[in-house]
């Protein structure tokens, strides 16, 4: 028996990014542990599933790893017992997040750890990862990164943050990522352009594989000049060295 790890789009309309063994892997599987529920059921109902969608299983994680972490959530309990009685019973179990990679700045890795402890095979499958595409093309160091999830929420406390990647991308010329809700991305541009050093490179990318893709890294001193605007759509955001 099995854990695979399934990606999912990370855009709209974009099932064409989840290569088709994914999709194959994914149409027979019964149980699925998700980071949301009517998410996953939407990308299996559109890859046609083997078993009617009513028969599927579907049990959603914490929403935040935290949540694992710090305290035993009833969501936690109810995840970790279906994917143990799965398992008992042969079956083989999915996981999946609601866009991109699941455990990759998304839920999961709890139950990933569960597995290996178990004796469990885990089998990741290939799919678009934000973080790695965003990377790929930003022109800056790929061979020595960090990501750092999400930044203070507070202007005050995001410019503290921004410094302190700013440095560490220059001192370890390492580029720095993170990510930001949509409806943030634009005071983090804001904060970005006010906050960092003119050399310094700030990369964007939002809505990756999607009709609204923006992918640009440019030194801040040239960002002032186009003044950017993002939509309410996910963003990954780079801070290199310069």
């Amino acid at each position: 028996m099995a854990l695979y790890l399934i990606p999912v789009p990370i855009a709209e309309n974009a099932l064409h990014t989840i290569p088709p063994y994914v999709q194959e892997t994914a149409r027979r599987l019964e149980v699925f542990i998700v980071e949301r529920a009517k998410t996953a059921r939407h990308f299996i109902k559109s890859i046609g599933p083997e078993r009617p969608l009513p028969e599927l299983v579907f049990v959603e994680m914490p929403q935040h790893e935290t949540d694992v972490a710090n305290k035993r959530s009833a969501a936690d309990n109810e995840a970790e017992q279906t994917f143990l009685q799965a398992i008992k019973a042969g079956k083989d179990v999915g996981l999946l997040s609601e866009a991109g990679c699941p455990g990759v700045a998304d839920p999961g890795a709890h139950i990933v750890a569960l597995a290996h402890r178990k004796g469990v095979k885990v089998v990741p499958l290939v799919g678009p990862s934000s973080l790695l595409l965003a990377l790929m093309a930003s022109g800056m160091n790929g061979q020595k990164f960090a990501f750092h999830g999400y930044l203070s929420a507070k202007r005050p406390e995001l410019a503290a943050d921004l410094r302190r990647l700013e440095n560490q991308a220059r001192q370890q010329n390492q580029t720095q990522l993170f990510i930001e809700t949509p409806y943030r991305s634009q005071m983090v541009v804001e904060v970005a352009l006010e906050t960092l050093q003119p050399g310094t490179i700030f990369g964007l990318a939002q809505d990756l594989t999607g009709e609204g893709e923006l992918l640009r890294s440019l030194p801040v001193r040239d960002w002032k000049k186009e003044k950017p605007v993002l939509g309410k759509l996910p963003c990954v955001f780079m801070v290199g060295g310069g």
